[in-house]
């Protein structure tokens, strides 16, 4: 489409501003072109400077009373568009720095989870090995292991030596050793 003149382009603000929606469809076909070329070097994405074009134009009707006031309409609108523009750049900044972060917050938080289900399930199989040990064995784990005493605490408690102390420990820590073997060995069969 040719170019308007400036008394052209006055007319056409003036009638567009007065409610003439074909007088405003012609400065849309006019400068639409321009502002989408002008957008596009700013955002290098065409649904972006589309979207631009879009709000420019949208903005200029809703304030249509305005336009008859404009006196460079043509660097009025490359000022609308750049700063519309560099706004919406921002905005999606914000949005993709925000998003980036939910993101790493959720990784974060699922892998929180996973532990949390493995050091849980963990737990129970160790309480369940723990549970099926022999008596002796057993009460020397939990005094060591659950109370934290020493093994001339637990010695003197139950009135045995340290060296049985530490054997029924080895006994035990063998046995729950075994038992997780068995279960990674297990795993490791299944996934592999």
């Amino acid at each position: 489409m040719k170019m308007p003149d400036l008394s052209d382009i006055r007319d056409l603000l003036y009638q567009a501003s007065q409610g003439d929606q074909l007088a405003f469809r012609r400065l849309f076909h006019v400068y639409s072109p321009k502002v989408y070329s002008f957008a596009l070097r700013l955002t290098h994405s065409g649904t972006l400077a589309e979207e631009v074009v879009q709000d420019i134009f949208l903005k200029l009707w809703l304030f249509k009373e305005t336009l008859d006031a404009i006196q460079n309409f043509e660097a009025y609108l490359f000022t609308l568009t750049r700063n519309h523009t560099f706004n919406q750049l921002k905005r999606i900044a914000i949005e993709t720095n925000a998003i980036n972060k939910l993101e790493k917050e959720l990784t974060e938080a699922h892998h929180e989870t996973e532990e949390t289900i493995l050091y849980r399930e963990s737990q129970h199989i160790l309480n369940q090995v723990v549970s099926n040990l022999p008596p002796q064995q057993k009460l020397v784990y939990g005094m060591c292991h659950q109370e934290g005493l020493k093994y001339e605490e637990v010695a003197q408690r139950l009135n045995i030596s340290r060296l049985t102390v530490k054997t029924h420990m080895q006994q035990a820590l063998r046995t729950i050793k075994a038992h997780f073997s068995g279960l990674i060995s297990l795993v490791f069969a299944f996934l592999y």
